[in-house]
């Protein structure tokens, strides 16, 4: 995509706990995918699974950008104050008849198989306490990622009439990242990976409520020394502040970048936007150690 105005990137991490090695890869990526196209670059708290939020997270991931000089457009969106949009969104996808109630716990859906099946859609349940599922009756089966080129999606995951609103009264994700970014006007997303099959989804979504699909780039992911992706699942260890530039530098070299010799971090990431602009990602690379 070449450079203009109109881009709009966004890095929307989860307040579970600090920034860590495979988030710098994830922020670092979006920010030079959006100032590399004259683009804006806008942080979102994604605290939608509000359970999964740490308190004061938050304001330690906003410090550890500031230090590491990657600086956003705009206010700063918390999902869980946005709850009347997600709120409309799933009534309007009820007035289209594409949400059903769905009563099967998840243990009973793991004894049928690895996929939901569709057992709740022609109950037409009323009880409270219960899933609203998406009438997946047109799913995306494959999509071009701009890293990864041509994604097939296993259709059995692709076609699953996915969760929008769970059980215990949240929204969840799959529903609340697609309306935030179209709010947004969001039309570039670059993000980890392990989010590239739930594109599938995520873009049903998008042609139903904003009749366009942003560019997307997933970029490969960092993994610990037992081959697990670094998370706080994993317990990845926190970003460090007081290496900086070593940290950014090692994210470069991840996202095949070479970073340059110096002591400033404001001069290390204008150096890498200009090599962002000449250079693409490969399709796979190796995990870099810090």
């Amino acid at each position: 995509m070449g450079a203009s105005s109109d881009y709009c990137g966004r890095f929307a991490p989860t307040p579970s706990g600090p920034l860590h090695f495979g988030s710098l890869i994830a922020a670092l990526a979006s920010y030079l995918d959006a100032r590399a196209n004259n683009g804006r670059w806008l942080v979102r708290i994604e605290d939608v699974d509000q359970p999964r939020a740490v308190a004061g997270a938050d304001q330690i991931i906003l410090e550890q950008l500031k230090q590491h000089e990657l600086h956003w457009d705009g206010d700063i969106v918390y999902q869980s104050q946005r709850t009347d949009a997600y709120q409309r969104a799933l009534e309007q996808l009820t007035a289209q008849h594409l949400t059903y109630r769905c009563e099967c716990s998840r243990k009973q859906i793991k004894a049928r198989g690895p996929y939901y099946t569709g057992v709740c859609r022609e109950k037409q349940l009323a009880i409270e306490n219960t899933a609203i599922r998406f009438r997946n009756d047109h799913p995306v089966l494959s999509f071009v990622d701009d890293l990864q080129g041509e994604v097939a999606i296993d259709p059995a995951f692709a076609a699953e009439d996915f969760v929008l609103f769970r059980r215990d009264g949240l929204f969840t994700y799959q529903l609340a990242v697609v309306v935030d970014d179209i709010e947004q006007g969001i039309t570039d997303i670059v993000r980890g990976e392990d989010l590239l099959t739930a594109t599938s989804w995520q873009i049903n979504l998008w042609q139903i409520f904003a009749k366009r699909v942003p560019h997307f780039k997933h970029v490969p992911l960092a993994l610990d020394p037992r081959g697990r992706k670094l998370s706080k699942q994993n317990h990845a260890p926190a970003l460090r502040d007081d290496q900086v530039i070593e940290q950014l530098a090692a994210a470069m070299r991840f996202l095949h970048l070479q970073p340059k010799l110096t002591a400033n971090a404001a001069e290390l990431l204008s150096d890498a936007v200009m090599q962002w602009r000449t250079r693409d990602f490969p399709k796979t690379v190796q995990q870099d150690t810090i």
